[in-house]
């Protein structure tokens, strides 16, 4: 009897060509092993134009999937293992509130424009597009608010208040022209004067995978083990990042840890099976080891078992869609991140 592997293999046989496997650095080894493509968000964006499949099934969370269909092109069907792999800071940003909130500081006739993250949702992504703004990554988000803030006299960055933090930093932008906002009651408590006054606007989000680490763990490393590297992701807090050696995209973090001396030690504050892959890859040559243990239980609902069953009745399963409405102002917003970012 065939195991789960196995199986796997003999899908992928049947299906040929016409399927393409795409994986996020934070799955597990179990899936990651079937992917004919693994990266960040960046990366798995630019595939989806180079790709003829007509099936692609995303391995990671939901927006992910959301962000491919949207850059499908006609008689290209998007599917993910398990349709509930949300994302919790995804969540933190409704598109019906966005929307709201935007129309609040833009009701003086400012020309705010929004920067999604492209951890957020199609509509939330259409909102910007439909509104003269676009997308960013981990990877590309101080070159795309740098855009964004050449286009008009500010930026609603959202929903991830610590990676724009971090990117403000990284731009100079000082702390008395950003405003992190009060959404509650429906975006009514929102202080408008002091909105105006910010060049940068920030959404009140954030990842809790990357909030847990914090400040005393890098002191603790520093304290025990003097030499060691520290690099984070800079969805952590801006005090974590400040303490840390470097900060980057899962990307920059891998290229981190490949440029390292042998014999280095290298201590990553991110989603755990990236840094369990990346100390499989070099033992015994360097020593990759975590800032603490912080595993995306979304991230984690992509199971092989789950890829296998999608991958046997691909053909009668819903794949995931976006509709007319939202698709091209979504649509709108991704390409000028592509654009913006080649």
């Amino acid at each position: 009897m065939q195991n789960t592997q196995e199986r796997i293999t003999a899908a992928r046989e049947r299906l040929g060509s016409r399927l393409t496997i795409l994986a996020h650095h934070y799955q597990h080894d179990d899936v990651v092993r079937h992917a004919d493509y693994l990266g960040d968000s960046l990366e798995l964006s630019r595939k989806i134009d180079g790709l003829d499949s007509e099936f692609i099934v995303f391995c990671g969370v939901f927006f992910m999937a959301e962000s491919a269909a949207t850059l499908a092109r006609p008689g290209q069907k998007i599917y993910i293992p398990d349709i509930e792999a949300s994302c919790v800071m995804s969540e933190m940003a409704p598109a019906p509130l966005v929307e709201t909130v935007y129309n609040r500081l833009t009701e003086s006739g400012r020309k705010l424009i929004p920067l999604a993250y492209v951890n957020t949702s199609a509509a939330v992504k259409a909102v910007c597009g439909k509104n003269g703004g676009t997308v960013c990554t981990s990877a590309n988000a101080p070159k795309m608010l740098k855009w964004a803030l050449s286009q008009g006299d500010g930026v609603l960055f959202l929903p991830d208040k610590q990676l724009a933090q971090n990117t403000s930093n990284t731009l100079g932008i000082p702390e008395e022209k950003r405003h992190i906002l009060d959404i509650r009651k429906n975006g009514q408590q929102i202080d408008l004067d002091a909105a105006a006054q910010a060049d940068v606007v920030i959404w009140p989000g954030q990842c809790v995978i990357h909030s847990r680490f914090t400040t005393n763990a890098i002191k603790a490393v520093r304290k025990s083990m003097p030499q060691a590297k520290v690099i984070v992701h800079p969805e952590c807090p801006p005090e974590v990042v400040e303490l840390a050696d470097d900060a980057g995209s899962t990307s920059k973090i891998i290229d981190f840890v490949e440029a390292a001396a042998e014999g280095d030690t290298i201590v990553i504050g991110t989603e755990t099976n990236l840094v369990g892959r990346l100390a499989n890859q070099y033992a015994g040559k360097k020593t990759i080891l975590p800032l603490a243990t912080s595993l995306c239980s979304n991230m984690g609902k992509i199971t092989e078992d789950k890829l296998l069953c999608l991958l046997e009745s691909i053909e009668q399963t819903e794949d995931v869609t976006v509709s007319d409405s939202i698709r091209k102002p979504a649509q709108d917003a991704l390409e000028r991140m592509l654009a913006a970012s080649a």
